[in-house]
């Protein structure tokens, strides 16, 4: 169906727990969108291919190893190189108060923490994701 949202749903870096990721991204498509999961594992430039590849409006980031600073830097940035910044990054892990304010200031446009409400993330993404009339 033409005009749905596309979002990519990744575990960029090491950490080896993706269940909260696989609730998020069932809850995404559950609600109507079009969702791809990457599975575990994934190095920035993967996950920004990825979603290249699939023409995605959104990725959304799980990162439970310590690493969100480093890893949501370098796929907002190689978004930047590959003229993509218009995808909406937006994530979600075990991920300090205090880190908030500089990753918003990177680009990522919204951080859920443990806990949030999987309608909320959706209806976040609806309200914060435009839908393009693809091609």
């Amino acid at each position: 169906m033409s005009g749905r949202i596309r979002v990519v749903v990744a575990k960029p870096g090491l950490d080896g727990h993706d269940r909260g990721a696989k609730v998020v991204a069932r809850a995404l498509r559950d609600a109507g969108m079009e969702v791809i999961y990457t599975g575990l594992h994934q190095t920035p430039e993967q996950v920004v291919e990825t979603v290249l590849q699939e023409d995605a409006d959104a990725v959304g980031l799980s990162v439970l190893s310590g690493a969100h600073m480093t890893l949501f830097a370098k796929v907002v940035a190689l978004l930047k190189e590959r003229d993509a910044d218009d995808v909406v990054v937006f994530g979600g892990g075990i991920i300090p108060e205090e880190d908030l304010p500089r990753l918003a200031e990177l680009g990522v446009a919204k951080v859920f923490t443990p806990g949030a409400p999987t309608h909320e993330i959706v209806d976040w993404v609806r309200s914060n994701v435009a839908q393009t009339a693809g091609t």
